[in-house]
């Protein structure tokens, strides 16, 4: 995907700016890891620091430092998260700020409109995002009600420079799925996004939904899975045509001690760790496996450091940017297949000896 601010190789996971940054990394340090693309959230930003400050700079890039391509969410998986202060109508969401408890509304012009003056070089589609489970009816209507969205998107967003992602959504429900993808066709974007996964709902069910819907969604422009991230499920999806991911999972886990390696999940905060010499992942050549040990990573986690969860989130986003480069390069060289198999196999290996 090339853009004004740069070129983003694919498959590519976009590791997560909520507040206009990646918790404890700098923009420097995320380049570092061969991250090429991040997503800021359109919610959050909108509330804090408001649409005005980021527009007096001209926009989210500046603001934060990044001269590289941003994709912004559109804000409607944060208005499902708060289900108990929302109402949602044709117009829009009407909900409380959970900064103040001030009522504020979006709909898909405010939402489109917002993300133009973030000066995001991806925009997203305002969608209703259901639970898992959720009864047929229910995902109808709100797979209905995104489509309608996503033409008011659409027509707001006009000749605007940046590309406009839509969203399938329906639940699990073929039909439903399958319906919402050819809306969005007929509506036209510069790409298509599947939403509503990772809600709940068994793995399984999710590699149903993409085994029927992948392959249906146009190869000439970018296929996006929101909000998923565990490995296998990257791997899964890049093996059923899926270009983009985002997920807070590396950055999340890293501060809560759990770093993701070559041999499966490593817990720093295991006492096992407290006198090892051991790099984190002797296989991984980031910054934090080159120059410290367990034992030190151990014992910042004890001691409630920052600088341990600096580390650990550098070796973790260094992880996942290095899978999609193994991933680029087995679908280069046409292995992919092979590629999958074999880290299934270390997967499973590393999970027996855990166990």
């Amino acid at each position: 995907m090339t853009f004004a601010r740069g070129t983003v190789e694919t498959p590519a996971f976009m590791p997560v700016g909520t507040y206009g940054a990646v918790k404890a990394m700098t923009p420097e340090e995320l380049i570092d890891t061969g991250s090429e693309i991040i997503l800021g959230n359109t919610f959050h930003l909108m509330l804090r620091p408001g649409t005005d400050i980021i527009a007096r700079f001209g926009g989210l890039h500046r603001f934060m430092h990044w001269d590289r391509p941003i994709l912004t969410d559109s804000g409607g998986y944060q208005i499902f998260s708060l289900a108990e202060s929302r109402r949602i109508t044709e117009q829009g969401a009407q909900f409380r700020s959970p900064v103040d408890g001030d009522q504020i509304f979006l709909g898909p012009e405010e939402a489109i409109r917002i993300q133009q003056r973030l000066d995001a070089d991806i925009i997203m589609v305002l969608d209703d995002c259901t639970p898992w489970p959720v009864e047929e009816a229910r995902a109808r209507a709100s797979m209905e009600l995104s489509l309608r969205w996503a033409g008011r998107c659409r027509d707001a967003h006009g000749a605007h420079r940046a590309a406009l992602f839509g969203v399938v959504q329906g639940g699990t429900y073929r039909h439903l799925r399958e319906a919402s993808l050819r809306g969005l066709r007929t509506i036209g974007f510069d790409g298509y996004a599947i939403g509503g996964l990772s809600v709940g709902e068994p793995r399984d069910e999710m590699i149903k939904v993409l085994d029927y819907l992948a392959a249906q969604m146009p190869e000439v422009r970018p296929r996006y899975l929101m909000g998923v991230g565990k490995p296998e499920e990257l791997v899964a999806a890049v093996c059923r045509g899926v270009d983009m991911f985002d997920c807070v999972l590396p950055t999340r886990n890293a501060r809560n001690g759990q770093l993701f390696t070559s041999r499966g999940v490593l817990r720093i905060r295991n006492a096992q760790h407290r006198q090892s010499e051991q790099a984190p992942d002797p296989d991984c050549g980031c910054y934090t496996c080159r120059h410290y040990s367990r034992a030190y990573l151990h014992h910042l986690d004890r001691a409630n450091e920052i600088l341990g969860a600096r580390l650990n989130t550098l070796h973790n986003l260094h992880y996942f940017q290095n899978l999609m480069r193994e991933m680029r390069s087995a679908i280069e060289l046409r292995r992919l297949d092979a590629y999958a198999l074999e880290f299934s196999r270390r997967a499973a290996e590393a999970e027996q000896a855990v166990s």
